[in-house]
């Protein structure tokens, strides 16, 4: 049977994960791998998450653990996820957190949701890879969101419909960005927000790696922003805060949320009824527990741990890098965003440093909406021990330095 006469015309859009085919790199162990963003397992609260599970199941609710459940998510995990997001200025009731598997799942629905063939989703250059992944299976087209350009609203809606559709979100990693680990500052944010109300659209604030600063001011979060502007009313907002358990408890349990006002969670939750009825309800359990009981304590061992691998990895790179190398200085999250020298290529630099150096990293051109970016890579630390850092960056830099002289 010849497929691709009846695959639907989305299909061609999907296209494998570069990082998920990185990561097979992890298996073997002459490569010294700074390409998955991934949390180190060695960090996991294990004991935590095994005892959890246990009581779950042993006690008054281990039948209901093992059930369907409501669309909406667990309600005691809701209620906890509130009295987070009061912490960071996001007041907010139950009504308005949905509980998803994984912040990815978010993504895919808030693409489900609003865009249609040639609709522009607003995206920053470059962007987190995944959000690309969830956002093409609906056939979109993107524009560049730039914070703090002159560019005016107009041509946004210009260049939108000359595509055949309209614009119709704003999609941003404001803190920690993946790729390029630089935080949005609050003129940024407000900037954005103001753009957002002029075309009237809303903004998917990605904020899996919130929890994870470890140095300079913190930054109120879109959504408080917005809330703000609007008299500490959530449900008058245009803000979607999309948060996760994967890089401060467990990734593997697959739980995220999204925290928005109350009529589009009310969609969302049909989306979900139709795709999976509802996220695992004993995997919510247990992250309820989990979080109730450690997760503070959780944050700070893996800011301790990941705040160190950072610097030892900025130092690396101050050490080993010829001139013309550029890199950011993240103040949280996982990333440090390279930039070569005009010429190189990073797809092409990554063939050699695996044949060769044995080191990966993540070419930066697939987070380009428009496949730019060539002479970009992102080096992620979270996994990465002190010895790996010093080694696989001075082969690394030393790589680079051949290239160099041989162009």
């Amino acid at each position: 049977m010849d497929w691709e006469k009846v695959f639907a015309s989305r299909a061609m859009r999907m296209k494998a994960s570069e990082i998920r085919e990185l990561l097979k790199l992890l298996e073997q162990p002459d490569i010294i791998s700074f390409a998955g963003g991934i949390p180190d397992v060695a960090l996991f609260p294990k004991e935590a998450v095994s005892k959890a599970y246990g009581e779950v199941l042993a006690g008054d609710q281990g039948d209901a653990a093992l059930q369907y459940s409501v669309s909406e998510g667990y309600k005691p995990l809701r209620d906890w996820i509130v009295k987070e997001m009061a912490k960071i200025g996001i007041p907010c009731n139950a009504t308005n957190v949905f509980i998803t598997s994984g912040s990815q799942q978010v993504l895919d629905y808030l693409g489900k949701l609003f865009l249609s063939p040639n609709d522009t989703a607003l995206v920053t250059w470059p962007t987190y890879m995944g959000a690309l992944g969830a956002f093409n299976a609906y056939e979109p087209t993107y524009d560049k969101l730039l914070p703090m350009s002159n560019r005016p609203a107009s041509s946004y809606v210009d260049a939108a419909e000359k595509a055949g559709g309209r614009v119709k979100f704003a999609y941003a990693v404001a803190e920690f960005h993946n790729p390029t680990g630089e935080t949005m500052t609050k003129g940024e944010r407000e900037w954005l927000l103001d753009l957002a109300e002029t075309l009237d659209i809303p903004v998917v604030e990605d904020a899996a790696y919130q929890a994870l600063r470890y140095d300079g001011e913190t930054v109120p979060p879109i959504l408080a922003l917005d809330i703000a502007r609007h008299g500490g009313d959530i449900n008058k907002t245009r803000t979607f805060y999309c948060g996760s358990f994967s890089k401060t408890l467990a990734p593997g349990l697959r739980v995220g949320w999204v925290v928005a006002n109350e009529e589009v969670v009310r969609k969302l939750v049909l989306i979900k009824q139709a795709a999976d009825l509802h996220s695992s309800t004993i995997n919510q359990m247990v992250i309820g527990k989990v979080a109730d009981g450690v997760f503070a304590e959780q944050v700070e061992k893996i800011k301790r741990v990941y705040s160190h691998r950072r610097n030892q990895m900025l130092a690396a790179l101050q050490k080993s890098m010829p001139a013309g190398v550029e890199w950011t200085k993240p103040e949280g999250g996982m990333f440090v965003w390279v930039t070569l020298p005009k010429g190189m290529d990073g797809a092409a630099l990554l063939a050699k440093a695996i044949a060769e150096a044995k080191v990966a990293f993540v070419p930066g051109r697939a987070f380009h909406a428009d496949g730019s970016g060539q002479n970009t890579l992102r080096l992620s630390f979270s996994c990465a021990s002190d010895e790996m850092i010093e080694t696989g960056i001075s082969r690394l830099g030393s790589l680079i330095r051949s290239e160099l002289a041989a162009a």
